[in-house]
């Protein structure tokens, strides 16, 4: 049954003429008549108007139609008004995670941008490890991922929109022998240190960068949480990695030094896509929004 057809079928009967019904249309009186017949067919043959000398009147099967074809139009406006919602940003919905220190600057900055120009978008946010995230994105159960690698090649699977380059840096006690280093210091210098980190081993983490330097860490203490490692680094119970979208929030009884390019590439942080999965119009504004953030998020 077409949608054509009911909607001539409802310009009809809502002006009880042919003639009048085909002037609001823009078509011949003939062209309206024609789908009002083939309505009638494609209903098993049943009448939905008897015609009169002046216009035209439904029948008892017109009648019973009017609020079904009236609930078709209602819905097929309604998608209309949802689709053009979406092409402006102005309805649907975001779903999008990010690790833990994105959290600290960069993902607060762009939500509430991103929040100000389009509240009509339904957000949701989750956190997690880069690698949960890029399960829940190849899942679908996220749109968008703010991830970091410090690997040079693209992930196949994914497409990476590349927010910003972050340099890290390593937390010491105020009074360490390297808290008044002026310049980057190499992370051999701090072999013997005691390090505090998010995991048990090294692989995997951010330590991954001091395995490269040729030395294991001696991890002393395990703590997940970024507040909390701060917390052991001004205890002097030993020093952590610090990457440089937690720098901004670092307490003041800690230094962070510089760590050299070569001794610790910065790990490059993007917004990931799953590679060929069409992107809605929020998760491309959401991704513009997180550029301008990245601009600013990290310290000079």
């Amino acid at each position: 049954m077409s949608t054509v057809w009911l909607r001539v079928f409802l310009e009809v009967a809502r002006h009880g003429s042919f003639t009048v019904a085909a002037r609001t249309l823009g078509w011949t009186q003939s062209a309206v008549s024609r789908q009002v017949s083939a309505l009638e067919a494609a209903l098993g043959g049943a009448r939905l108007f008897d015609r009169l000398p002046r216009g035209v009147r439904l029948t008892e099967a017109g009648r019973v139609l009017v609020p079904h074809a009236e609930a078709v139009a209602q819905s097929l406006h309604g998608a209309a008004r949802e689709l053009a919602a979406l092409r402006e940003v102005a309805g649907g919905r975001l779903r999008f995670g990010a690790f833990a220190t994105a959290d600290a600057a960069l993902v607060p900055w762009a939500l509430a941008a991103f929040r100000a120009r389009h509240p009509g978008v339904r957000v949701t946010r989750e956190e997690g490890l880069t690698p949960a995230l890029l399960d829940r994105l190849t899942a679908g159960h996220l749109d968008l991922a703010v991830v970091s690698t410090t690997r040079p090649a693209p992930l196949e699977a994914y497409e990476l929109h590349h927010l910003l380059d972050e340099p890290l840096y390593v937390a010491v006690p105020a009074g360490h022998p390297l808290a008044g280093h002026p310049r980057p210091v190499a992370l051999g210098r701090l072999a013997g240190a005691d390090w505090i980190s998010g995991s048990p081993r090294p692989e995997g983490t951010l330590l991954d960068a001091v395995l490269r330097q040729g030395f294991r860490p001696r991890i002393t203490h395990v703590v997940a949480e970024w507040t909390a490692k701060q917390g052991y680094v001004a205890a002097g119970l030993g020093v952590t990695l610090v990457p440089a979208l937690a720098a901004t929030s670092v307490r003041p009884d800690i230094t962070l030094l510089r760590l050299r390019d070569e001794d610790a590439p910065a790990r490059g942080v993007y917004a990931a896509t799953v590679r060929g999965r069409s992107l809605s119009p929020a998760a491309q504004a959401f991704i513009g929004v997180l550029r301008e953030a990245a601009v600013s998020a990290v310290p000079a």
